[in-house]
C-alpha cells in the first residue's frame, strides 16, 4: 500500500498557504477573492506587500523560503504556482 505522508504534507502545506493568505487579508482589511489554483495573485485581493507578509509568515512556520535561493526562479502568476513553489521546495 502506498505511503501517503508526502500527500498529507502537501495537503498541510497548502492548508497552511490558504490560512496565510486569509489571516493577511483580514489584517490588513483587504477583500480576498475565492482562492482557486488558477486564480492569477495580482487578482487576489492582496498586494505585493501582503504576498511578502505571507512569504515571511510562511518561512517562520514551514522552515523554508523557496524565494531565497535560486534568483532566476519566475515568481508564481497564480495560486496554484504559488502553492506548488512551497510543495516543491518541501520535498
Amino acid at each position: 500500500m502506498p505511503n501517503d505522508a508526502p500527500s498529507a504534507a502537501t495537503g498541510s502545506i497548502r492548508a497552511a498557504i490558504l490560512e496565510q493568505f486569509e489571516q493577511v487579508a483580514k489584517q490588513q482589511r483587504k477583500t480576498l477573492k475565492p482562492l482557486t489554483d488558477d486564480l492569477p495573485l495580482l487578482d487576489s485581493g492582496l498586494d505585493s506587500l501582503c504576498i511578502a507578509v505571507i512569504v515571511a509568515v510562511l518561512d517562520d512556520q514551514l522552515g523554508v523560503d523557496p524565494f531565497s535561493g535560486d534568483m532566476d526562479a519566475p515568481f508564481p502568476k497564480t495560486i496554484g504556482q504559488f502553492i506548488s513553489i512551497y510543495e516543491n521546495a518541501a520535498a
